[in-house]
């Protein structure tokens, strides 16, 4: 490869410096996170805890999401986005050594603390970092890279992890795979402070709103309005979420699948995800973004409808890959948050964002059980319902930064 081609590809994704140094620091956490904490059931039950303390810590992942979004992003605007990433691996590695440093299952729970919501609380500044390093016409395409190395370690970790426990069992299998975490958290947290670049200017403590109703109330009415249709589609989402395997691998008539032809199905959705993310991220850098978040609205919508209807495996392939569809535009919406955000507090903003969404929509979870209960042709319904009304709002209310 030539050097003026390598430069071209290089302008073309927007590999930054700094982004550089953001997309190694989502691999190498992202796989330590991932190698651990997808075992952490079978890791708890074996020292001996309840079966409710599995439950309890997928619970408590959600929550503290919610919660955390809105703190990390006022953080990387008050100390800067290096500096506040920095904290952030910190208090990962630090839960991932209780968990080696003490084998109880107590010491997994106030880990948790520290280490599950990595994800969340490190999201907005990260954003804002693709705010910050990019120019706005490269804003989509950050974003889409970012999703899409992100995936590597959701595909990846599990394995590795799964090879740890085959090869030593639960308990000594798990704090391997923390003390591993541990190892390529303390690289990734090396390679963000060399390559990320200083933040210019840090707000001062008075110029960020501390209170994040305050900051929801002074969104411009197209960041409220982005904000609606988004809650709308995540109940979409979130109804029937825990019950799409029960659906496929139990509930259809005649066409019951193996776990096996499931992973299947959640490999064409992940390969049809990245597959969307490049191509369309060129596109909306181009032109309008609000055409290709409403195209991923309406698929969201779609999913539960399709699935309904489903009563083969051929027919659940063409379910999964509209189920993948759905992130045709996922960075976009990023994007466009980041965009209809205040230009001086963008992270913090983007944190209440997530904090207000995530926290409405936690109660989609506890709806959908319910109407499960009933039917579980009510619960795909009504999830289609709250989808097709969320991109309803978002085709009549939403904004295009342009606009």
């Amino acid at each position: 490869m030539t050097v003026r081609r390598r430069d071209r590809i290089v302008e073309a994704l927007g590999l930054r410096r700094s982004m550089v140094g953001m997309l190694s620091m989502a691999v190498l956490v992202g796989m330590g996170e991932r190698m651990a904490e997808r075992f952490l059931p079978i890791y708890l039950i074996a020292l001996g805890s309840s079966m409710f303390w599995p439950g309890l810590l997928n619970g408590l992942n959600d929550v503290l999401g919610a919660l955390y979004a809105f703190p990390g992003g006022w953080l990387a605007d008050r100390i800067g986005v290096k500096r506040s990433l920095l904290v952030f691996n910190l208090l990962a590695i630090a839960g991932f050594a209780l968990v080696v440093a003490i084998p109880n299952w107590r010491a997994v729970v106030l880990g948790s603390f520290l280490f599950l919501s990595w994800s969340a609380i490190s999201l907005p500044g990260t954003m804002g970092l693709v705010s910050k390093s990019l120019p706005k016409q490269k804003h989509v395409m950050g974003v889409s890279l970012h999703s899409l190395v992100r995936r590597v370690p959701m595909a990846l970790g599990p394995v590795i992890g799964g090879i740890f426990i085959d090869a030593y069992g639960p308990v000594t299998g798990v704090r391997l795979a923390f003390a591993a975490a541990i190892v390529m958290a303390f690289v990734a947290l090396v390679m963000q402070q060399i390559l990320i670049e200083e933040d210019k200017k840090p707000a001062a403590p008075r110029e960020i709103e501390k209170n994040p109703l305050r900051m929801l109330r002074g969104f411009s009415p197209e960041l409220k309005n982005l904000l609606v249709s988004d809650v709308l589609i995540r109940f979409c989402e979130q109804i029937p979420y825990a019950y799409v395997v029960v659906w496929c691998m139990k509930d259809i008539a005649g066409a019951r699948i193996s776990a096996t032809r499931f992973g299947v199905l959640t490999s064409v959705e992940m390969a049809t995800a990245v597959l969307c993310y490049l191509p369309v991220a060129r596109l909306a850098d181009r032109g309008a973004k609000k055409p290709f978040v409403l195209v991923t609205f309406v698929n969201f919508a779609l999913f539960p409808l399709v699935l309904l209807f489903c009563r083969s495996y051929h027919a659940l392939f063409i379910a999964f890959v509209l189920r993948g569809l759905k992130e045709f535009g996922e960075p976009t919406r990023k994007a466009l948050i980041m965009e209809l955000a205040p230009a001086d507090r963008k992270a913090a903003a983007f944190g209440a964002y997530y904090l207000c969404r995530d926290t409405v929509i936690s109660l989609a979870a506890f709806g959908g059980a319910y109407l499960w209960t009933i039917s579980p042709a009510l619960n795909l319904l009504t999830a289609s319902a709250f989808g097709i009304a969320g991109a309803i709002w978002f085709l009549v209310f939403g904004r295009d930064d342009s606009a």
